[in-house]
């Protein structure tokens, strides 16, 4: 048993530290999470921060490393072009330390 949390722990761990790789799909369906890109900060749900390095993109708070290929990333994601279509409100930032969750109960969207 406890080798079994063990396990447990160190697999919710990984998927914790691989959930800001991203890749964008070309069709909704093929999508984990739906996104929209808002014009202001306040409307979002969630800051991102492009980085540049796929090392940089650790943990679930708005540092995402967009992936070559699908098998690379831990979500796959798709912008849609209405925001009621949206499972996630996003606006890009200029700056890593801008990054950052607006609404914490949307975190679960990208684990």
């Amino acid at each position: 048993m406890k080798h079994f949390f063990t396990i447990a722990v160190i697999t919710l761990c990984s998927n914790f530290m691989k959930a800001q790789k991203v890749f964008s799909v070309d069709a909704e369906y093929k999508a984990d999470v739906k996104v929209f890109v808002v014009d202001a900060e306040y409307k979002a749900d969630l800051l991102v921060f492009k980085e540049n390095a796929e090392y940089k993109a650790t943990g679930n708070e708005g540092k995402w490393f967009f992936t070559d290929a699908e098998y690379k990333a831990k979500k796959k994601i798709f912008f849609v072009d209405a925001e009621y279509k949206a499972t996630l409100k996003v606006f890009f930032v200029d700056a890593e330390y801008k990054a950052g969750w607006k609404k914490s109960s949307k975190k679960a969207e990208m684990y």
